[in-house]
């Protein structure tokens, strides 16, 4: 039992210590370097720098972002950065952790959750699982405070390009004020504002600014599974709202949504929350507003709206 006992010991600190490892820093380039980890961040770093800073994701493309865990290499990356921003301790509870991984005293670690207030368990009336839901940048109000929170970042990172930062934030801020303005015109008549969700409590924010009527079957944690209570319920209310589709997320296996929409006999929709992209949107240059638009063509879709 002893030896057993050890044997656990050692394992945690072989791993502890494996997190911590790092290759060697490469040299920097004269532009800062920013570290975003989620696709949201990385577009909005990327429209706020321009030409003016080099921006990579942490997280790699196709990989869901719950579970993630930073390599070693991840970790020298963010110690050679002069920025990291992360979404909060909500979204990436590993970060404040990997951060002591990666001591670097000039660099500006980001929280873009700063000002925002988060939903909780039971702020739209229903209960979803505990905690704080993280998913703030689809609420385009919140993602326009984000972006703003991302400029001061490179503007205190990078003084003599400040006026560069500034203004390339204003400018990808008018285009998600014009975003907003189309889902308040796209989903101002609709046959039904029940969202029926048959994945992970991602879309609570959006719900909320545009007035529907939002229902996973699971919590925030995309490894919960809805009960078979649940699972009724759901398609009893599909059926009864009049709604054309039941709606799945990006980068999760759609089973539960396809056994709610099999049920109820009504269509498969995608809603994409953008925590990340496929390796083949990645390099096609997709961008989080486009990903928001096709977003807005389903929803038209599958609340009837005309």
């Amino acid at each position: 039992m002893g030896i057993k006992k050890g044997a656990l010991v050692f394992a945690f600190l072989l791993i502890f210590a494996t997190a911590c490892q790092r290759p060697a820093i490469q040299p920097q380039s004269t532009r800062p370097r920013a570290v975003v980890t989620l696709f949201p961040l990385y577009d909005f770093a990327r429209a706020v720098a321009g030409d003016h800073a080099e921006v990579k994701m942490l997280l790699p493309p196709g990989m869901e972002p719950h579970g993630y865990e930073p390599s070693p290499s991840d970790v020298a990356g963010i110690e050679s950065a002069n920025l990291f921003i992360y979404t909060g301790a909500a979204m990436e509870p590993w970060a404040e952790r990997i951060l002591k991984c990666a001591p670097n005293l000039q660099r500006l670690t980001v929280d873009a959750s700063k000002g925002i207030q988060l939903m909780g368990d039971v702020d739209d009336g229903h209960r979803h699982g505990g905690g704080w839901d993280p998913h703030i940048w689809l609420d385009f109000g919140n993602a326009q405070k984000m972006v703003g929170t991302i400029a001061d970042a490179f503007m205190q990172t990078d003084a003599k390009n400040a006026q560069l930062y500034k203004e390339n934030a204003s400018t990808y801020n008018k285009q998600l004020e014009a975003l907003d303005a189309e889902y308040q015109k796209g989903l101002a008549q609709c046959a039904t504002r029940e969202l029926i969700h048959g994945g992970h409590y991602a879309f609570g924010y959006l719900a909320r600014r545009y007035r529907l009527d939002y229902h996973a079957a699971y919590g925030f944690s995309p490894e919960a599974e809805p009960s078979p209570n649940t699972m009724m319920a759901l398609t009893k209310r599909v059926k009864a709202s009049g709604a054309k589709a039941v709606f799945y997320e990006e980068l999760v296996l759609p089973k539960t949504a396809q056994a709610i929409a099999g049920e109820a006999g009504v269509k498969l929709l995608q809603l994409n929350a953008a925590h990340n992209v496929t390796r083949e949107q990645m390099a096609g240059g997709v961008t989080f507003i486009g990903l928001m638009r096709e977003n807005l063509k389903n929803l038209r879709a599958g609340l009837g709206c005309e």
